[in-house]
């Protein structure tokens, strides 16, 4: 996998991440558990996308 594709799929993941932590804290009670989970697995994928983007 070229690294471009790879950017590519990070980037829809983090968006899809995105769009996960946005409809969590819409709910009545969000369960804050997962909305740390996902937090931090978005936060992972951002170091990853800017780790990649520099070497590029």
């Amino acid at each position: 996998m070229t690294s471009e594709v790879h950017l590519a799929a990070l980037r829809r993941k983090h968006s899809g991440l995105e769009e996960k932590i946005t409809l969590e804290t819409q709910r009545p009670q969000p369960d804050t558990v997962l909305l740390s989970e996902l937090k931090k697995q978005k936060l992972v994928i951002k170091e990853e996308i800017e780790k990649l983007s520099a070497s590029a």
